[in-house]
């Protein structure tokens, strides 16, 4: 839903002022994360699109880092999509995803961490091989396969990576795998991974992923929010 909220427009309602502001750009996949989790738990905000290539300065005015996504709130500003994330699920955890994570934390930590360093370093230099080394996409490619066969272990052992529901570590890996997908779709499709091909294709078909992916308009050229 586009609300019409534009900078020069009369004050907002109280309640429409103190709804977070969240800074997102539709493909970046930290920003996927988060409104993934945002919405699977009906926690709104108020989603302003970002073009990375013409940032908006309130953005960079609440976070110099200047990369999305960024949640303002009232008190505190979170500039890392985990954080977003486990905001999110303080506020309101109905599928009770935060059970798998404190499970055993440092194991969850640690498959973050492969995530968000090996894994994505492996992702940038394999997706963008002309930002990089051209001649080392194939290594860097084969080097990010094995991770994606660690999870394809797992999903062999059980129904998804939270176990026997969809949950929070399904959500904050599936978008990286799924750009490393797009770097060459017939190639990862031939590939002998048949329980993550399987969860890959229900994510990208489910109302969720289509939800999250709705095409919104750029704020700073607009003006408009969505209420997401």
């Amino acid at each position: 839903m586009i609300l019409n909220l534009r900078v020069d427009f009369p004050p907002m309602a109280e309640t429409e002022l103190l709804k977070p502001v969240l800074y997102s750009f539709r493909r970046c996949p930290f920003a996927m994360r988060a409104r993934l989790i945002l919405k699977k738990c009906d926690v709104k905000v108020r989603l302003r699109e970002v073009d990375l290539k013409d940032k908006p300065k309130d953005l960079l005015e609440a976070s110099p880092k200047a990369t999305v996504p960024v949640l303002v709130l009232p008190e505190q500003i979170l500039e890392q999509s985990m954080d977003i994330i486990f905001w999110a699920l303080s506020v309101r955890d109905p599928y009770k995803m935060m059970l798998s994570w404190n499970a055993d934390k440092s194991v969850s930590e640690q498959f973050l961490k492969s995530l968000d360093n090996d894994f994505k370093h492996h992702l940038d230099r394999y997706k963008y091989a002309a930002r990089f080394k051209p001649k080392d996409k194939d290594f860097h490619r084969d080097l990010a396969m094995l991770w994606i066969k660690k999870i394809e272990d797992r999903l062999a052992e059980a129904t998804y990576l939270s176990g026997e529901n969809i949950g929070i570590f399904d959500y904050i890996c599936l978008p990286f795998i799924r750009q490393f997908r797009i770097a060459n779709p017939d190639w990862f499709d031939s590939q002998k991974l048949p329980n993550l091909h399987k969860r890959l294709s229900q994510f990208l078909e489910s109302e969720l992923f289509k939800l999250v992916m709705q095409k919104m308009p750029t704020w700073k050229k607009t003006g408009l929010e969505t209420e997401f």
